[in-house]
């Protein structure tokens, strides 16, 4: 299993763990997550309204990322103009670990 090795004098980090976080920790890719985690479907301007803080350019920019990360699917409809995303399977595996950061935010965050 690949995981963070440790020794006396020597620490590295896993390149998956690596990985991960370059993808979850860019800014607003965790609240895009979290929003298509509840919404399941949503449409561009429905996922602009949850993550209201998001420009339309980056939130496009995060889109296209998570997609070719496998996280979502980006859905086109034959014959409309209608396009929206959802959660792949790679995506939905997410959902234990964003309900960890829920716990650990209602635990620890807003207090000082």
């Amino acid at each position: 299993m690949d995981q963070v090795k440790v020794k006396q004098d020597d620490f590295t980090l896993c390149p998956k763990f690596t990985e991960t976080f370059a993808m979850l920790g860019k800014k607003w890719n965790g609240l895009i997550i979290e929003v298509l985690l509840h919404e399941h479907t949503q449409r561009f301007k429905d996922l602009a309204a949850h993550v209201d803080k998001c420009s339309d350019r980056v939130l496009c920019e995060r889109l296209k990322e998570l997609e070719e990360d496998g996280i979502f699917s980006r859905n086109t409809y034959p014959g409309e103009s209608r396009v929206d995303y959802s959660l792949t399977e790679r995506g939905r595996d997410l959902a234990p670990v964003m309900e960890a950061v829920h716990e650990w935010s209602n635990q620890w965050c807003g207090k000082d």
